[in-house]
């Protein structure tokens, strides 16, 4: 289902519409990443980037997407709703009791969510193991299974892998070791299953980024850990696609692609404020973001006028 950057950007818009309208109905969760993160996440799933079908869900060659920020959610179920994983009507359930759609994402592979979130820094770890074992089913299986994976896997293996792991990360868990510590290894092993896609907005639950724990130069330590590094506008669906197949042709290393965004786009007043990290709109203020959604800021009438 590969569409082309004006539909993707069409698609973007209307997730964040979704987003809004989830949390208005939930009364709680995240407004300034899931808007962020809009357009990255129409990218990988419209874009012909990752390989997944929501009719061949269970695919043992399918891709591997894995939220780390799972705060972020919202933006990856209305996603997941658009690709066709579920109905959009399921979207209104955000955080209810019994829902599939909790407040931080949980494994529904039915769903297509791969991992359950929370603790930030664990994604990645998952990642790395997903991408491992992506490697080792490529491998023959006459390997001494006494050897260690280090001498199973080499570093300079080019086989064809079964699946591509794609992990989707915020810059403040980068403030956890544990973040660090999958970094290496990955670097290490020369993981070129992995792609991990950045969310640098600047701003964590407590302040910006700079102020809390400062990163830069951040892509010129990434690449001290052995990774191919690129930055992109984290809102130009070009650059975003670009980008993700460059990873998805690395002969050996892991990509870190740095999606500089705004948290909040498209809505004025959450853009770039920390302070939208960890609220949801009230009813007034979510009648005025969709109404800027609608109206791309003002620049066409709005149906609904």
């Amino acid at each position: 289902m590969r569409k082309t950057v004006k539909q993707m950007g069409l698609i973007a818009n209307q997730i964040r519409q979704d987003i809004i309208k989830m949390l208005v109905k939930a009364g709680s969760g995240h407004s300034a990443g899931p808007l962020g993160m809009a357009d990255v996440f129409t990218a990988l799933y419209f874009g012909g980037i990752a390989n997944v079908d929501p009719k061949l869900r269970h695919d043992p060659k399918r891709d591997r997407v894995v939220l780390s920020n799972a705060h972020i959610c919202p933006v990856l179920y209305a996603t997941l709703a658009r690709r066709g994983y579920f109905p959009l009507a399921e979207l209104k359930t955000l955080r209810q009791l019994g829902s599939r759609l909790q407040g931080h994402s949980n494994s529904h592979f039915d769903i297509g969510i791969e991992t359950s979130g929370g603790p930030l820094g664990q994604g990645i770890s998952q990642a790395v193991g997903m991408a491992i074992a992506s490697r080792m089913n490529s491998q023959q299986s006459s390997v001494n299974s006494r050897q260690s994976i280090s001498s199973k896997l080499t570093t300079n293996d080019r086989r064809q892998t079964t699946y591509h792991t794609w992990c989707l990360e915020s810059d403040g868990e980068f403030d956890e070791g544990q973040t660090w510590e999958a970094y290496l290894l990955a670097g290490k092993m020369n993981l070129r299953e992995l792609t991990t896609i950045i969310d640098r907005n600047n701003i964590q639950i407590d302040g910006f980024t700079e102020d809390i724990m400062p990163l830069e130069d951040f892509a010129k330590k990434l690449r001290a850990f052995n990774w191919f590094v690129i930055e992109v506008d984290g809102h130009n669906i070009r650059s975003i696609l670009d980008a993700m197949r460059q990873a998805k042709s690395q002969a050996a290393n892991p990509t870190a692609i740095i999606c500089h965004t705004i948290p909040g786009k498209g809505v004025d007043f959450m853009e770039n404020k920390f302070e939208w990290h960890g609220k949801p709109p009230n009813r007034d203020e979510a009648r005025i973001a969709l109404h800027e959604l609608r109206t791309l800021g003002g620049k066409i009438k709005s149906e609904h006028e």
